[in-house]
């Protein structure tokens, strides 16, 4: 009998955690944050400042949509997730008037890796299990 416990027990919590890493992966928000990150970061590593300069109304937007949706019912601490979207937010829009302003190519990678940094800090709050493969 207790072995037929523990077994559902187990099962149990394997739903539960399943379920809960789930709901941040399909945080749609998030996802869609990567996605406009992911095609300006990498290649402003390599040194093609061209995405970020096309497309920092999109991704300004993104983490405004970001910001403003629902957080996950499974992310433990919320606060410090708000407390960096709002940074990805400041931060957005901020690069977002030095990219109009013609900023220097050092300065938007500068500004552009910071702003990867917070969003991978909000990956890493939202679940330690959330991989982030671009």
């Amino acid at each position: 009998m207790k072995n037929i416990k523990f077994l559902f027990a187990a099962l149990a919590l394997l739903f539960v955690s399943t379920f809960a890493s789930a709901q941040v992966k399909d945080w749609k928000e998030k996802n869609d944050f990567h996605k406009i990150m992911s095609t300006t970061f990498h290649p402003a590593e390599e040194g093609n400042l061209a995405p970020i300069k096309s497309k920092i109304d999109e991704m300004q937007a993104k983490a405004i949509a970001f910001q403003k949706s629902e957080i996950p019912v499974d992310v433990v601490n919320k606060k410090e997730v708000k407390k960096n979207l709002k940074e990805l937010v400041k931060g957005t829009k901020a690069l977002n008037k030095k990219i109009k302003a013609n900023a220097s190519d050092e300065f938007i990678k500068t500004e552009l890796t910071s702003l990867h940094d917070v969003f991978h800090k909000i990956v890493g709050l939202c679940n330690a299990e959330d991989e982030h493969a671009h």
